[in-house]
């Protein structure tokens, strides 16, 4: 699959044109490392990566059967990072009742000296319609620290309902859900 084929396209009606394309670990590790170790990424958990653990990190993911990275474009540019995986498989094994349709995802806006307002909702929209376009999909779970009470206020804006907190190997997690019909909701033009 090449770097510059686009999975998912979404334009929104105020910031323009946004799309997926599949992340190269090699070609794409100096730009991720400057997203991963700025320090708005704290929650990321990266903050002290070096080039080659970036590197590494996504080349195992890339590998990886259950899990894949995406790069975000706005307006052909690259502005965040996706990560979507199984959470009955990975990152939330035992953690809860998973169901089928269950899909993980983290999600990363590029650091910006200029931030524009509404850009962030704009992209966890992005990623979730791109998710939801799926058919197989009926419900997107994420799993942030607990402390990232901003992400929980967009993972609200876009239908999630928080289920409660996990306690997870490196960090206590607030488990939330978000099914396709909350989204919808959450989205309907005029709501957002």
């Amino acid at each position: 699959m090449s770097t510059t084929e686009l999975l998912f396209t979404r334009t929104d009606p105020a910031l323009g044109d946004f799309a997926l394309r599949p992340l190269d670990p090699f070609s794409d590790a100096e730009l991720l490392h400057g997203w991963v170790t700025h320090p708005k990424a704290a929650f990321w958990m990266m903050g002290d990566a070096s080039l080659p653990d970036v590197e590494r990190e996504y080349m195992r993911i890339a590998a990886a059967e259950h899990h894949e990275a995406f790069i975000g474009l706005h307006d052909g540019r690259p502005a965040f990072l996706m990560e979507k995986y199984d959470p009955s498989r990975l990152e939330l094994v035992g953690l809860y009742d998973a169901r089928p349709g269950d899909v993980g995802m983290h999600f990363l806006v590029a650091p910006s000296d200029t931030p524009v307002h509404g850009f962030t909702r704009a992209v966890i929209t992005t990623v979730m319609a791109a998710l939801f376009a799926d058919p197989a999909t009926r419900r997107v779970v994420v799993e942030p620290d607990v402390r990232n009470t901003a992400v929980h206020a967009l993972n609200a804006a876009v239908g999630f309902t928080a289920q409660g907190p996990v306690r997870k190997p490196e960090k206590e997690a607030l488990l939330s859900f978000c099914t396709r019909e909350q989204f919808e909701a959450a989205t309907r033009e005029g709501s957002i």
